[in-house]
Order: structure tokens, then C-alpha cells, then sequence
């Protein structure tokens, strides 16, 4: 096999590869003499067609055969004897394929590019230092009350953050438009439902009164004929609810399934909940930096192969979120919709890969089992999640490469500039929201 290498732009590379004609005319002898005793050809006893009459029927399908599977075999061999790594499946082109002549045939193909880590310590990272307080623990308690709240009629004045039934009746210069009156309405004062300036006369009134509310359409609003359109309400409250809030009490825990302890055993298995997710909320924000400054100083070529793969990968996720199993329900996603996304996240993993290259990084055991068990905490029962990962493989591989590139990134943050920054536990909660 002769071998020659020519690089035609950036990443490409296009290998010439000749495989002497001996190999390959002995190749197809040796499948047409076994089709010869498999073949039934009338005229013939099964297993005695000569393989001349072989030659003439199948000859030339069965030498494209071989030589799809010699330019495959051979490719393999040569990109090892040249030391190439390839980004992606070659593109063949069969340049030469007779009897008696050597076969030639030249493959098309991406390598990935050289990844050089520059200066690590250019890398700033603000790290948050962040409590738990007290009063952080009771908004958490309030919002738990909110989220198993009743509503409860009540004779009062409505106010932000209740529930009034309306009728209302919509006019412009007069005249009653489409889509502009209703019934039994339900709306939560405060939550931006309406339009500017809808909600404001409600406040203050109680059931049986009517007001009327003066809007003027936004620009944008989504009916044409309404755009910009000044236009007069007349609403009636025909009832005011408020959030009856349930007692924090035994029977409030047991809502959390905490059977024993009562208050105090719910307040702790709610901070140990706010903790686990404090903790990954931090190790995001200061893993996003890390990738961030790992990306700002350091510039990589990127194979087209690898970003197309990545933007396919992208595009199945968003049709998976759509709720669409079936593809052909909904024209494809053009790629440009995914390609920076696509670009950084390739250009992340090559370069992590070149700190576990470099660092000679090894998947850390008990790194994996701490994942296991962060994420089995958040369930009913743990150990029947931690029992269900490790028996299974692509599970365990996946927490396996999540370790691994939680070490890269810590390898990094060991060389980085790192500040240090107290923060407070709902600036760093809602930041994430």
C-alpha cells in the first residue's frame, strides 16, 4: 500500500492510497469461487457452476463489493501509519478499479486540530461565599405555605396578590370589539396578566362595585386591529378571594412527608435541601467562568464534522422538547438556529479534553459515587436510585464522563485567578432563576 497526504485547507486532508492489484484481484476471486458453491444457476448441480459463469453474472458487483471494503480497510490502516486522527467518516473517491491494475482510491476528511492551553492564570473567577441564614430558611418556609394555599372569599377591599371574579366589557370609541368581553373571569391581581393600566382600578374594590379602566393597546399587541387602539373597560367585581395560608404545624410537615419531628425535623430536611441545591447553583456559576476564560484565551480550529454532529444533537434535543417524537410532523430546524451554541460547545470539549490530556486526568471513583448520591438525595428513596445507576451502563458512563470533566475544570480553577466575593443566598437563587 502506497500512501501520500496532502492538506488541502485548515483541517482537511486528502489521502491518495494505492493497493497493489495482486491483493485485490485475489480478493474477488477468492468471493466469486464462493458464490460458485452457493449460487444456483440452471443448468448447473448446486455447488458446480464453473466460476466463469459466476465471473459473467456477478463479476461486477462483487469487485465494487471489494473494493468498498479494501478502500475501508486500507483507509484505516494508512490514517495509523500516518498518525492522523480524523474528525469525522471519510468521503471516498475510486480513482482507479480494473483487473490487473492497482486500485486507487482517495478519501476526504477532517482532522481534529492541534489544542494548544495557553496561561491558565489569565483565567479570573469570582467565587461566591454563601450562608444560609435564618431568614432565608423562613422565606423558604412562606413560599412552602404559598404553594399549599387555599383561596378564601372574603367581604374586603382586593388588594395585590388576590383573586377577583370579574365581569368586564370592552369598548373602543363606543363600540364593543371582538374578543373584548367576558364573564366569571378569574384574575390575579399584581401578576402583569393584563394590559397596562387594566388591573389598576380593580385595587381598592370590593364585590358588587364596578369601575372603569381606561388602556391604551401596546404597539405590539398580538390582534392588528387593536395595536395602539386607546379603549375603555367596564369591569364589575363580583368576588374577592385571598390566600388562606395553611399553619405551619405537625400536619403542614406530614404534607412534606415528614412523619417525625414535626416543624423543626421539616425546617432541617428543607435547609438540606436549599444547601444541595445552593451548592450546584455555586459549582455552575464558577464552572461557567471557568469555561468562559478557558474560551477567551484560547482559540481553536473547529472540524465542520464535529460542529455538524453537535448541531444534530442539538436539533433532536429541541424537537424532544417541542413533545415531538415523530420528525416528519414538523419541517427540520434550520442549522444556524443551533450552530453557536453547536461551535462553543465543541470548542469546550476539545479543550477540556486537552486538560485531561495534559493533566493525565483519571476518572475519580469516589468523584462518581458523590454524583450518584447528589442526585439520589433529591428523590423519595436513594437507594433505590443509587442501586438503579450502577446497574446501569450508559447511566454510569455518563456520571463517569460528568466526573471527569468536573476534575478538568478543577484543575483549571487550581492554576486560575480565583476571588472570593460574600453573596447573599437569594441574590445567588434568583440569579439562577
Amino acid at each position: 500500500m502506497q500512501v501520500s497526504v496532502e492538506t488541502t485547507k485548515g483541517l482537511e486532508r486528502r489521502l491518495t492510497i494505492t493497493v497493489p492489484a495482486e491483493k485485490v484481484d485475489v480478493a474477488v476471486k477468492s468471493r466469486l469461487q464462493q458464490l460458485a458453491k452457493t449460487q444456483r444457476v440452471n443448468g448447473f448441480r448446486p455447488g458446480k457452476v464453473p466460476v466463469t459463469v459466476i465471473q459473467k453474472r456477478f463479476g461486477q458487483a462483487v469487485r465494487q463489493e471489494i473494493a468498498g471494503e479494501v478502500m475501508q480497510r486500507n483507509f484505516y490502516e494508512a490514517i495509523v501509519q500516518e498518525k492522523l486522527n480524523p474528525a469525522g467518516m471519510p468521503a471516498f473517491e475510486l480513482k482507479k478499479d480494473s483487473q490487473g491494475e492497482d486500485l486507487e482510491f482517495v478519501a476526504s476528511f477532517e482532522v481534529y486540530p492541534e489544542v494548544e492551553i495557553k496561561d491558565l492564570s489569565k483565567i479570573q473567577v469570582e467565587k461566591p461565599v454563601v450562608e444560609i441564614a435564618d431568614k432565608d430558611l423562613d422565606n423558604m418556609m412562606d413560599t412552602l405555605r404559598k404553594q399549599h394555599a387555599t383561596w378564601k372569599e372574603g367581604k374586603r377591599k382586593a388588594k395585590k396578590d388576590d383573586r377577583v371574579t370579574i365581569d368586564f366589557v370592552g369598548t373602543i370609541d363606543g363600540e364593543e370589539f371582538e374578543g373584548g368581553k367576558a364573564e366569571g373571569f378569574q384574575l390575579e391581581l399584581g401578576k402583569g396578566r393584563m394590559i397596562p393600566g387594566f388591573e389598576d382600578p380593580i385595587v381598592g374594590k370590593k364585590a358588587g362595585e364596578e369601575v372603569v379602566a381606561d388602556v391604551t393597546f401596546p404597539e405590539d399587541y398580538h390582534a392588528e386591529k387593536l395595536k395602539g387602539k386607546a379603549a375603555q373597560f367596564t369591569i364589575k367585581v363580583t368576588k374577592v378571594e385571598g390566600l388562606d395560608l395553611p399553619e405551619v404545624n405537625e400536619e403542614f410537615a406530614k404534607l412534606f412527608g415528614v412523619e417525625d419531628g414535626g416543624v423543626e425535623a421539616l425546617r432541617a430536611e428543607v435547609r438540606k435541601n436549599m444547601q444541595r441545591e445552593l451548592e450546584q447553583t455555586l459549582k455552575n456559576q464558577v464552572k461557567e467562568q471557568v469555561l468562559k476564560g478557558l474560551l477567551e484565551n484560547n482559540q481553536v480550529d473547529l472540524p465542520k464534522a464535529l460542529v455538524d454532529q453537535e448541531i444534530n444533537v442539538l436539533r433532536q434535543q429541541a424537537l424532544q422538547r417541542f413533545g415531538n417524537q415523530q420528525q416528519g410532523n414538523m419541517p427540520e430546524l434550520p442549522a444556524e438556529l443551533f450552530e453557536e451554541n453547536a461551535r462553543r460547545r465543541v470548542s469546550i470539549g476539545l479543550l477540556l479534553g486537552e486538560v485531561i490530556k495534559q493533566k493525565e486526568l483519571k476518572v475519580d471513583a469516589a468523584k462518581v459515587e458523590a454524583l450518584i448520591e447528589t442526585t439520589a438525595s433529591a428523590y423519595e428513596d436513594p437507594a433505590e436510585v443509587v442501586s438503579y445507576y450502577k446497574t446501569n451502563k450508559e447511566l454510569m458512563q455518563q456520571m463517569n464522563n460528568i466526573a471527569l470533566e468536573d476534575q478538568a475544570v478543577e484543575s483549571v480553577l487550581a492554576e486560575a485567578k480565583v476571588k472570593e466575593v460574600k453573596k447573599a443566598f437569594d441574590e445567588i437563587m434568583n440569579r439562577q432563576a
